[in-house]
């Protein structure tokens, strides 16, 4: 809940670190008489309150901001834990939940995500039910308009990140156009701190990115899960650790969203 909130591992960890303490310092627990609601508001509370902190750190930050990635093995995980972070903290949902308010994001995925009732996310919010009702539908608008209309299954996702890995490699410009859409659009997080590009968009110009970047083919490659979904992880030529999450929509690559940052990439495991 809080790193879908925040974008941020460790600012989440730091969240439920914090919400524990507190749950420590309270003088009687048998007060409380539902731990798990106890904790969640807790935690919502104080994800709200560094989310709000954030957004003038994240107005500052050098070129697009995009979250933390979650990288995983992605022939280990679990069918039900994939589809769990498919539908809470996937790369294209909190990429379009960086354009929400702090109030709107929390007020949708309190509700919408995670099922909590309007009464308890007003308790988070500080505001009436009515109003977190508004701001949830306010916020389900802008999340529809930015969703695929077709995602693929698993194994679908992963087919079209082999044919674009192995397209990428052998440097097929028209192999790449036809993988990606028209509008397809490259978003590039290095923070500041390694060279990235920063935005690319249309099929042609990224194809043309792409096949300039895989000139230099990277020291280590492989396929990984980013954010509950089939992604690459490598360490280009120059020695710079990349995390690539995939938007696709209707068979084809919408959005290819690039994360080098090193800050944000400290406990990703390197491909074998």
């Amino acid at each position: 809940m809080a790193y879908a909130t925040l974008g941020s591992v460790t600012e989440a960890e730091d969240c439920v670190q914090e919400a524990w303490l507190r749950l420590n310092r309270v003088d009687d627990p048998a007060e409380i008489r539902n731990l798990e609601a106890w904790l969640t508001t807790a935690v919502s509370r104080l994800a709200l309150d560094a989310l709000s902190r954030a957004q003038v750190r994240r107005e500052r930050y050098v070129g697009p901001w995009l979250p933390e990635p979650l990288v995983g093995d992605a022939s280990a995980q679990d069918p039900a834990q994939r589809v769990t972070l498919d539908e809470s903290v996937s790369m294209a949902l909190l990429v379009v939940l960086e354009r929400l308010s702090p109030a709107e994001r929390t007020s949708f995925l309190l509700h919408d995500v995670f099922g909590l009732p309007f009464a308890e996310v007003a308790d988070v919010v500080g505001r009436s039910p009515a109003a977190v009702r508004q701001l949830a539908a306010r916020a389900r608008q802008h999340v529809e308009d930015g969703r695929p209309r077709f995602p693929p299954t698993h194994a679908e996702q992963r087919e079209l990140v082999a044919a674009f890995m192995a397209a990428c490699e052998g440097g097929d410009m028209d192999r790449l156009v036809a993988l990606l859409d028209p509008g397809v659009v490259w978003r590039g997080d290095g923070g500041g701190k390694v060279a990235s590009r920063r935005i690319a968009r249309g099929s042609l110009s990224v194809a043309r990115a792409l096949v300039n970047f895989a000139r230099r083919p990277p020291r280590r490659l492989g396929i990984a899960a980013v954010n509950g979904a089939p992604g690459l992880v490598l360490r280009d030529a120059d020695g710079v650790l990349t995390v690539i999450s995939f938007t696709v929509d209707g068979g084809r690559v919408t959005a290819l969203d690039v994360v080098r940052n090193p800050d944000k990439l400290s406990g990703v495991r390197e491909p074998g």
